[in-house]
C-alpha cells in the first residue's frame, strides 16, 4: 500500500515532517524503549524515499513521479486513514438495528505516573474493569448479555496523558437462556453513579491483585510504594473520590455508530489535519485543540519540537497491544452465530415505535484512491521501475 502521495503532495504539515525535523536532537536528549524508537523511525520514513516504492511515468505529461510506500505503523496518521475505513467496513457486518449507547470510563489523573510504568497491565485492567461492569449490569438489571465494543484512548486534546475507555454498548442483549431478545429503554442505560462505584471497586481490586503478585513496577521517585502498608494507604486515598463515568446521548442508529468509530478507532494522539505549523528556525510546532473548559472553543497551542514529540511518545502503545476489543455478544469467539441469532430474535420482536426506528444501514465499499499524476492530475501512470529501500541519514539506531 502506498502513502498519501498517491493523490499528490500533501498540503498540510504531517506528523512525519515534525518527527524528521525533531528526531536527530531528540535522540540525543531522551531515553526511550526500543519499540518507541522503531515507531518514531517508521513515522519519520513515511512516505519518503527512505522506503522503497514504485516509480511511474505519466503518459500524459511525461513526468516520472516516485510514489514511496507508507510505513503501515498503527501510530502513523498518514497510514491509518484507509485502514480505519477498511476496518469499519468489516465491522458494519456485525451492527444490529437497535439503539447503541456511548459510555466513557475515565481513570483519575493520580494514576498517570503508575500507568506510564505499567502500561500493558493497567491498560488491560482498564478494559476488564469497565467492560465487566457493563456486562454485570446487563446480567443483573435486564437478565441479558450485552454487546460492548471498547476503544482505548490515552490522550487529551493537548497531547497530555488522559486515560479513558470509550465503549459502544448495545441497547439490549440476548436473554441469559438465549431464547429471546431483551431491549433497553432507547433513552436510558444504567445509573452512572452506580456504574462508577462498581468500576472503581473492580479496578481497585485488580490493582491490589497486581501488587500482591509483584507485577507492578514503581519509579525511582516512589520507592516507598513497594511497601504493602504504604501502598494500601495510597490505594485508599485514590478511591476516596468518585471516579468519572460519563454516558453520552444514545447514537442515532448504526450510521451514527459508524461515523463515531470512523473518527476514533484508528487514531493515536493527533491527526495531520490538526498540525498547523512547523517552525524550524524557532524549533516549535503549532497545533489546534478543542478547549473543553471553555465551551469547546478551537484554540491553537505552540510547543517546542522536543516537548511535542515527548507528549506524542506518551501514547505509543506497548508492542502487540490490542486497543480495540469486543465483549459479550460481540466478542470474537462465535460472534457471527450470536449476531445471526440476535437478528432472528429481533425480527420476532414487536415493531419499534417511530421514534426508535433506525435508518437502514448502508456502507460503501472502500477502495484505495486511484493513482494519478501529481503534476498534471491525469490517471495515466505507467510503472517503469521499483526503487529499493535506502537507509535514512536521521536513523538513530
Amino acid at each position: 500500500m502506498t502513502g498519501c502521495s498517491r493523490t499528490g503532495p500533501a498540503k498540510s504539515i504531517t506528523l512525519g515532517e515534525v518527527v524528521r525535523a525533531t528526531l536527530p536532537d531528540f535522540s540525543q536528549t531522551h531515553r526511550l524503549p526500543v519499540h518507541h524508537w522503531k515507531v518514531l523511525r517508521a513515522i519519520a520514513a513515511c512516505p519518503t524515499p527512505a522506503l522503497c516504492g514504485p516509480q511511474y511515468q505519466c503518459a500524459h505529461c511525461g513526468k516520472e513521479p516516485f510514489v514511496p510506500h507508507s510505513c503501515g505503523n498503527r501510530h502513523c496518521p498518514t497510514c491509518q486513514r484507509l485502514k480505519g475505513a477498511q476496518w469499519l467496513e468489516e465491522q458494519s457486518e456485525h451492527l444490529l438495528p437497535i439503539p447503541d449507547f456511548h459510555v466513557v470510563f475515565t481513570l483519575p489523573h493520580d494514576l498517570n505516573w503508575l500507568i506510564q510504568h505499567n502500561q500493558a497491565s493497567l491498560y488491560s485492567l482498564l478494559f476488564s474493569s469497565a467492560t465487566a461492569t457493563l456486562l454485570q449490569f446487563g446480567r443483573n438489571n435486564i437478565k441479558a448479555s450485552l454487546g460492548v465494543t471498547a476503544v482505548l484512548h490515552t490522550w487529551s486534546q493537548t497531547l497530555l496523558d488522559h486515560y479513558h475507555l470509550h465503549c459502544v454498548v448495545t441497547g439490549g442483549g440476548l436473554s441469559l437462556d438465549g431464547q429471546s431478545w431483551v431491549s433497553l429503554c432507547p433513552q436510558w442505560l444504567f445509573p452512572v453513579r452506580a456504574l462508577s462505584l462498581v468500576f472503581r471497586a473492580k479496578f481497585r481490586d485488580g490493582l491490589k491483585q497486581l501488587f500482591d503478585q509483584g507485577e507492578l513496577q514503581f519509579p525511582a521517585s516512589q520507592p516507598r510504594l513497594s511497601n504493602p502498608v504504604v501502598f494500601a494507604s495510597w490505594l485508599r486515598h485514590l478511591c476516596r473520590h468518585q471516579w468519572i463515568v460519563y454516558t453520552k446521548r444514545p447514537f442515532g442508529g448504526p450510521q451514527a455508530v459508524l461515523a463515531y468509530l470512523c473518527r476514533y478507532t484508528h487514531r493515536v494522539a493527533i491527526t495531520n489535519s490538526r498540525i498547523e505549523a512547523l517552525d524550524i528556525h524557532d524549533g516549535t510546532v503549532t497545533f489546534r485543540y478543542k478547549d473543553y473548559a471553555h465551551e469547546s472553543r478551537i484554540r491553537s497551542m505552540t510547543l517546542p519540537q522536543q516537548e511535542f514529540l515527548r507528549r506524542f511518545c506518551l501514547h505509543i502503545l506497548p508492542p502487540r497491544f490490542v486497543k480495540i476489543r469486543h465483549f459479550g455478544i460481540l466478542s470474537n469467539r462465535n460472534r457471527p452465530a450470536r449476531i445471526a441469532q440476535a437478528r432472528v430474535l429481533l425480527a420476532q420482536s414487536p415493531p419499534p415505535s417511530e421514534e426508535a426506528q433506525q435508518p437502514a444501514l448502508t456502507v460503501k465499499h472502500v477502495e484505495p484512491p486511484p493513482l494519478v499524476c501529481p503534476y498534471c492530475g491525469h490517471a495515466a501512470l505507467v510503472l517503469i521501475r521499483v526503487i529499493d529501500r535506502a537507509r535514512p541519514t536521521w536513523d538513530s539506531s
